[in-house]
C-alpha cells in the first residue's frame, strides 16, 4: 500500500516531529531549517534553500521523497499554500523594517542599522507565534512553584542571569543551577514536583542542560523550556514549550527576542504576585 504524503501544512509539520528522532543528522538539519523558515521554502528555488541550509540540494529531494512526495516541488506545494494566508516572511520583515529605518547605511554604522533591523523583525515574528495560553500557563506554574530552578548555558546564560535577577527581586524563590564546580547536575535533583525548572537552550545544546532536563522532568518536575525550535531536545520533556526561532546571521545571532519573552514571563508572575494586571513594577533597588 502506498503511502500518501501531507497535503497540509500542519499535516507535514506533524509529521516531521514524529519522525526526526529517527532521521539521519543532516535530514534532522533540513526538517529544522524547513520547520522554521516555512515562507522561504515556499519561495526559493531548492538549490537556494540548500545553499543557505548547507545541504545540497539532491538531499532535500531524497528528504522530501522519504516523507512521501515524488519531489521537492510536491513538498514545497505544501509550503506554498500556506504562504497565501501566512504572514511576511523574517527577511520580508527585514527589507520593509530596512527601508523604513532610512534605507542602507554605509560604514560602522551599518552594522548597527542591521542588527536594529535583523533584531525588530524577530521581535514582530515573536509577538505572531507566542501562544497566548501557553504564556498564560508558564505564568501559573512560576507563581504556584516553591522554586523556581533556573539553567541556561552558553549563549542562554545571559537570558537565565536576567531571570534571575527579576524574580528574585519579585521575592519569589529562585535557584540558579550554576556550573561552578561542577555541581550543577546535583543541585538539580533536589528539585521536587511541586517546583518548576525553566531551561534556556539553543542550538548547539549543551549537554549538561540537556542531561538536567531529561533527568528532571523524569522526577515529575514541570519544565518551562525556551529554545529555539519544536525540533529541539526539550519539545518532548518540557510542559511548556517556547520555540523562538533563530535565523542565520553572519557574525552572531541574537537574543533580543528570548531576552524578551523571559522579561515578558517575569512580568506577567509579578501581575500575580502583586495583584496588579495594570502596572506591575519590579522593587526599586536604592543605595545606602
Amino acid at each position: 500500500m502506498s503511502f500518501r504524503p501531507p497535503q497540509t501544512y500542519e499535516e507535514l509539520i506533524k509529521l516531521i516531529h514524529d519522525r526526526f528522532d529517527d532521521m539521519s543528522k543532516s535530514y534532522q538539519k533540513i526538517a529544522v531549517y524547513l520547520t522554521q523558515n516555512p515562507n522561504d521554502v515556499a519561495v526559493l528555488s531548492v538549490n537556494a534553500i540548500g545553499g543557505k541550509c548547507g545541504i545540497h540540494a539532491s538531499s532535500f529531494v531524497r528528504y522530501a521523497q522519504s516523507l512521501g512526495y515524488k519531489g521537492f516541488k510536491d513538498l514545497q506545494l505544501v509550503f506554498q499554500r500556506r504562504l497565501t494566508t501566512a504572514a511576511p516572511g523574517f527577511d520580508a520583515r527585514v527589507r520593509a523594517l530596512e527601508t523604513e529605518l532610512g534605507g542602507v547605511r554605509e560604514g560602522e554604522i551599518a552594522f548597527l542599522a542591521d542588527l536594529v533591523a535583523r533584531d525588530v523583525a524577530s521581535l514582530q515574528e515573536l509577538l505572531g507565534s507566542v501562544d497566548p495560553a501557553a504564556m498564560a500557563t508558564a505564568a501559573d506554574l512560576m507563581e504556584a512553584a516553591d522554586t523556581v530552578y533556573l539553567i541556561g548555558q552558553l549563549r542562554a546564560a545571559p537570558v537565565v542571569d536576567l531571570l534571575r535577577y527579576v524574580l528574585t527581586m519579585l521575592g519569589k524563590r529562585t535557584v540558579l543551577l550554576d556550573t561552578s564546580g561542577g555541581l550543577a547536575t546535583h543541585m538539580a535533583k533536589v528539585a521536587r514536583s511541586t517546583d518548576v525548572l525553566l531551561v534556556v537552550s539553543f542550538r548547539f545544546y549543551a549537554t549538561e542542560v540537556v542531561n538536567v532536563a531529561e533527568e528532571t522532568a523524569a522526577r515529575g518536575v514541570p519544565i518551562i523550556a525556551l529554545t529555539d525550535s519544536t525540533l529541539s531536545p526539550y519539545a518532548k520533556l518540557a510542559k511548556i514549550l517556547f520555540a523562538v526561532p533563530e535565523h542565520e546571521y553572519t557574525f552572531s545571532r541574537s537574543l533580543a527576542a528570548p531576552m524578551c519573552l523571559a522579561q515578558a514571563l517575569c512580568v506577567a508572575l509579578a501581575a500575580r504576585l502583586q495583584e496588579n494586571s495594570k502596572a506591575p513594577r519590579i522593587p526599586v533597588v536604592t543605595g545606602p
